[in-house]
Formats: C-alpha cells, structure tokens, sequence
C-alpha cells in the first residue's frame, strides 16, 4: 500500500486522511466542494475537531496529503461520504453511490475498496459490489470490497481512529484481509475481521442501543415531571447498582449517527423493529417537551424574550446535523409570541438559516435561557452572566450547570415539578 484516496473530507473523511497520511503514506482527498480542496490544499481545516488543524497544516507541509476534486488512481478507496435520511426516514445512499461510480475509470486489479459511510444492512452486496460488477470488476477476485465503519466520538476523533477497536467486514475473507491490514498500519487498537453485512448490522447496533437507553431517560424524565420527582435523583442512585448504567435525559437525539442508523435497520425489518420505532419516537418528540416548558414558563409574559443557548447535537464541537437544538430554535421562532435569539460560541453564521447573536445580545432583556448544549463555556456560567435579563430563568435541558443563589431561577430537564410560570 503507497496511495490511498479518501472520497469525502467531512468529520470522517478528513481526519482519516490526515492519519494516514501521518503515517507516512501518500493521500489525496477527493471532495466535490471546491471550498473544502482549497481550504486544504491551503493547509487549512473546514471543521472543528481537537488537534486536526495542527496535524491538515503538518501533513500538507510535508507533502504528505492534498485535495482534489476528483479522484485520482491509488492502491486503497476509502469512501466516506455522508447517509443522511429521506423524510419517510429511508436511507439516502445516493451519496455513497455517486461515490463508488466516481472511482470506477480510476480502478485497477488488487485495489481495495473500503466504504466507511454508515449504511443500510445488504448495501454492500445489493448495492456496491453490483456497481462494480457491472463496470467490469470481479469483486471475488479483482477487487477486495469492505465495509469498515467508522466509530469515533467528536473532540476526540484523532485518538479514537487510531485507538479504537475496528470492525472490517469484507465480501470474501480474503477483502476482509486485504482491508484489515490497512488499518493495521495505523491502528493501535484491534482489527476485526468479518463479513460485510455483520460489519454493517454491528454499527447500528451500537448508535441504536444508545438511542434506545436514551429514550429510557427521556421517558423517565416525563414520568418525573408528572408524579413530581427529581429524576436526576433518580438515575443518580439506580446507577449505584452494579449493573446498571441509566443515561441521562435531553432535548431530543441529535448527529449524524445517534438520530440516523436506527432508521437503517427499521428500513430492512419494520415489523421486526417495535422498540427501536418507539425509542425514536420518544427522541424525536423531546424538542416539543422542551417547547411545551417554555410555554408554562412564559404563559404570562405577553411578548417573551427567549435565549436559546447551544445549537449543535452535542457540547464542545460545531456539528449541527440532526441537531434538535435547530428543532427547538424553530418552533420556538414560528410562534409569533415569542422574540427568540440564539448563541453559541461553537458555530457559525453559514452554518445555520438563521441569524446568530452574541453573549450579550441574547441574555439582554431575556424571560427563559435555555440551554440546549453542554458546552464547557456554559458549564462555567455564574448567577452574574445573567444580569441583564428581564426575569433570570435558566431552562437547563442537558442537567450541565451549577448555578446556585437566589438569583436565577433554575430548572433542570428531569426535575421539573415545581416549575412556575414567571411572574413580571
């Protein structure tokens, strides 16, 4: 293995070909977006994760990895294009397909041809190999094709890639192999090798047994609400018992694996599924939870301010697909009652179809903060950071402040019996 191509510079993408770069092989990532080349080319980063600029700027100063709009010949593909979901919630593959037909003039006996993007189980036999097949390539022999998905978390994708278990599964044991030992040359952590549609079926298990721990937490939240307990409490002393491990509840399920994969498997098996659909439909109904307090809160207030603070799925990163933070700015900035500002320090104007606000201009004048994600910036606010609010109230939707005095009034997601609406 010399070259390798990566198909896609997204969270996935780039850092991958940053890492095998650094080991010393020759990459070059393919994006349609000339932005996203020129920025890298440049040396530069589109996204924002821990460590990544330092090691985009090392890599291509050292000749290492660049960008180019198409694909170029190589020894291993790595397709790592995004799989967003269509709105009756059916896999959108298209993406993965305009991908591996991209390689297709660029291919060569011996490659190896690894899909990173999450997919559908099946996809690699139903979909993938048969575009190969139908441009000529024997996927028994000519061409060693796996499936190895990516499983990293945010803030942490540079350690992860390299430290974490890998499951490659190929479509003969011989692409498993082929596949599997070029992780072996970066990867610290160990490579499992499989077959394509146990590879593919293993990562939406893992984002689907979360989503449906967190529905558990989300429910538990509502069930606190009406018989009038703290359900922090309660997940906080359940999980004194040694085999138990409660998540904690939120404004909804958001990123693009979490609120994504599940529907993957719904898709193949649909009656076979029940408690994955309704674990997804306790998720996807939490930002009209979260709408519903700040409405009792503000039912008295005639033109209510309301600060919406966090805009990405998760804290401490800029991704905002899937986000149910969006979710909730929006129908909160539909009700014609409701004068809504959002900040966060994360995320950038292009980033969003709405008008950012500064620190300062959203807590100005505002009835409700709420806080929609658990970045560090707000798990170090004070009672004083809310000063200049018209009634200080914090609406903490993922339990991460420790605000404390008679000033604020602070209501967290699980322990909301006592909320009150405001009085003016």
């Amino acid at each position: 293995m010399k070259k390798i191509c990566v198909i896609g510079l997204g969270y996935i993408g780039l850092p991958t070909s940053a890492i095998f770069a650094k080991a010393g092989y020759e990459v070059v990532g393919m994006d349609v977006s000339e932005r996203v080349v020129e920025s890298l080319n440049k040396g530069e980063v589109h996204i924002e994760e821990v460590g990544l600029p330092e090691l985009v700027k090392e890599v291509v100063e050292a000749g290492k990895l660049r960008g180019s709009t198409t694909p170029e010949e190589a020894d291993v593909f790595i397709i790592a294009v995004p799989t967003p979901i269509h709105e009756d919630f059916t896999a959108n593959i298209d993406y993965v397909v305009s991908a591996t037909k991209s390689i297709v003039p660029y291919l060569k006996k011996g490659n190896v041809v690894i899909v990173e993007s999450t997919i559908p189980p099946r996809t690699m036999d139903d979909v993938v190999a048969p575009i190969l097949m139908e441009n000529g390539f024997d996927t028994q022999n000519d061409i060693y094709l796996a499936h190895c998905p990516e499983r990293v978390l945010p803030g942490r994708i540079l350690i992860e890639l390299i430290e974490n278990t890998r499951i490659v599964g190929g479509t003969t044991p011989v692409a498993a192999k082929k596949a599997g030992d070029v992780y072996r040359a970066v990867v610290t952590g160990d490579v499992i090798e499989t077959e394509a549609l146990t590879a593919e079926m293993s990562k939406l298990m893992e984002n689907t047994f979360r989503d449906v721990n967190i529905a558990l937490a989300n429910e538990l939240a509502k069930i606190s609400q009406k018989l009038g307990v703290n359900a922090h409490a309660v997940i906080e002393l359940a999980n004194k018992h040694p085999r138990v491990n409660i998540h904690q509840p939120g404004p909804g399920v958001g990123g693009h694996c979490l609120a994504v994969d599940p529907y993957f498997i719904v898709e193949k098996a649909q009656a076979e599924s029940p408690l994955i659909q309704e674990s997804r439909r306790i998720n996807n109904s939490m930002p009209d939870f979260v709408v519903e307090q700040i409405e009792k809160l503000t039912v008295q207030v005639a033109k209510p301010k309301i600060a919406v603070f966090g805009l990405t799925y998760k804290g401490n990163i800029d991704d905002v697909r899937e986000s149910p933070a969006i979710e909730i700015y929006e129908k909160l900035a539909h009700n014609p009652r409701f004068e809504v500002h959002a900040y966060d320090p994360h995320v950038q104007n292009e980033q969003v179809p709405f008008e950012l606000s500064s620190f300062e201009e959203a807590v100005k004048g505002a009835h409700v903060v709420a806080i929609l994600a658990d970045h560090n910036e707000f798990k170090q606010l004070t009672a004083d950071d809310f000063s200049s609010m018209a009634s200080p109230v914090v609406f903490d939707t993922k339990n991460c402040t420790s605000l404390a005095g008679d000033f604020v009034k602070l209501y967290r997601i699980g322990d909301l019996s006592m909320l009150q609406p405001i009085q003016l």
